[in-house]
């Protein structure tokens, strides 16, 4: 299983999932880091497929044409995750990130009918992408304009905190935060009850992956809830079959998400 951080929550609860399937039936999961570096990804590629390994787990489907390469040339299974938009190497799993960005947005505008929701980003990866072209699907059938702050880091409490204070400096009459995680949303929210503005009677704040830490805030965050540990069961259960009988094709499986209100749209 590669992932591209150790600090991201949601990694443990798809890890989680995984390890639900693999310890009943005598595999081992090896875990490779490679902080959202490509490079460093395809390095940890190459050195897994080294132990002879009987499948990979991905957690993104964007990877250098060195890492396809060796992925195809290895020939064993392989699962993709949280993605199902694009070319996919051989089976993924995972949900519509620019759709379930349209839904939480256009949720956002309906609810308290605003006018400038502000996009706040991290690091810019595939999925981020995704989110972002949502937003801006959503905000453009409604004639608003798309505003983005995106730092290129990697993402965290702080990074959310630092983002609100520029993104109200910038833009002192957003009434709105989409943020493309659950920890810039957090930071956001922090930084406006630090500030005494009323959430979300002044401003409306949604995440996503609906981590637990969110919903336990006052106010619980709004959030896209992903099915991070049924990917993870998912995605460990398809590549176990697939490595008993490799004529099996399940392709792609979308998992979907839901839309939570929470207390801060």
């Amino acid at each position: 299983m590669l992932i591209p951080s150790f600090q991201n929550q949601l990694f443990a609860d798809i890890l989680a999932g995984i390890e639900s399937v693999t310890s009943g039936h005598n595999y081992q999961t090896l875990i490779a880091n490679y902080n959202y570096n490509r490079d460093s990804e395809e390095e940890s590629v190459i050195n897994l497929l080294s132990y002879n390994i009987d499948g990979i787990i991905l957690s993104e489907k964007y990877h250098t044409l060195r890492t396809v390469k060796f992925l195809r040339s290895a020939t064993l299974p392989i699962v993709e995750l949280m993605d199902i938009q694009g070319d996919r190497l051989d089976m993924e799993v995972g949900f519509d990130n620019r759709q379930a960005a349209f839904d939480m947005v256009s949720t956002m505008l309906d609810k308290r009918q605003r006018r400038k929701i502000l996009y706040l980003g991290s690091k810019d990866d595939i999925r981020d992408e995704q989110r972002y072209h949502g937003y801006c699907d959503a905000m453009t059938r409604r004639g608003l304009a798309p505003l983005r702050i995106n730092p290129r880091a990697i993402s965290s409490i702080h990074l959310g905190i630092q983002l609100m204070r520029d993104a109200l400096t910038a833009h002192p009459d957003v009434d709105g935060v989409f943020c493309t995680n659950d920890d810039i949303a957090m930071g956001a929210l922090l930084w406006c009850r630090e500030r005494q503005l009323a959430v979300p009677e002044q401003i409306s704040i949604a995440g996503f992956h609906g981590l637990e830490m969110g919903r336990q805030m006052i106010p619980s965050l709004a959030s896209v809830i992903t099915p991070r540990f049924e990917i993870g069961r998912r995605a460990a259960q398809m590549l176990l079959n697939k490595i008993k009988n490799n004529d099996l094709n399940h392709n792609t499986i979308d998992l979907g998400y839901q839309i939570y209100h929470g207390n801060t749209l």
